[in-house]
């Protein structure tokens, strides 16, 4: 298993976590989402690595932004 920890801005509630784990879940490989929306930072357990651009378009989907180092 890995662990990725993504940052997420724009998340401020219950609702928003629920937004943006729902759409992580459904990228293939993933097997736990944990959000914690006063830090902004999501953390992903899958059986491989993710691409970026799989997170980025999942949480985008969720109406938020992923920031990453060249963001």
């Amino acid at each position: 298993m890995t662990e990725s920890t993504y940052t997420v801005t724009g998340m401020a509630c219950g609702h928003c976590a629920e937004s943006v784990t729902e759409e992580l879940e459904r990228i293939v490989g993933v097997a736990a989402v944990t959000v914690d929306v006063d830090s902004g930072t999501v953390v992903v357990t899958g059986d491989r690595d993710l691409e970026t651009a799989d997170v980025r378009a999942a949480v985008e989907e969720a109406g938020y932004e992923l920031m990453t180092e060249d963001t």
